[in-house]
């Protein structure tokens, strides 16, 4: 994804609270790396809008909390699929 670092950010971060995405998510949709959508939506739309990088902020330490969820489910899946 071209453009300004900026309009991105604020992209990035309206996908995110819309869909509540987790940075890896977000990343494969913009076709950027994750080093880039976490920079973006902590560092530089703290500067640009503070209002939203609250509402981030919010649903990424939601995703932070339920990771390890996520984490066993896929692991789950992973030998479920290898026992067929």
């Amino acid at each position: 994804m071209k453009g300004l670092p900026e309009e991105r950010a604020v992209m990035l971060a309206e996908y995110i609270i819309k869909n509540n995405a987790t940075v890896r998510d977000a990343a494969s949709v913009f076709h950027v790396s994750k080093s880039t959508v976490h920079k973006d939506v902590t560092e530089r739309l703290a500067q640009i809008n503070s209002g939203l990088y609250l509402n981030v902020k919010r649903v990424l330490e939601q995703n932070k909390l339920e990771r390890h969820i996520r984490g066993g489910l896929a692991t789950k899946n992973k030998y479920a699929a290898m026992k067929i």
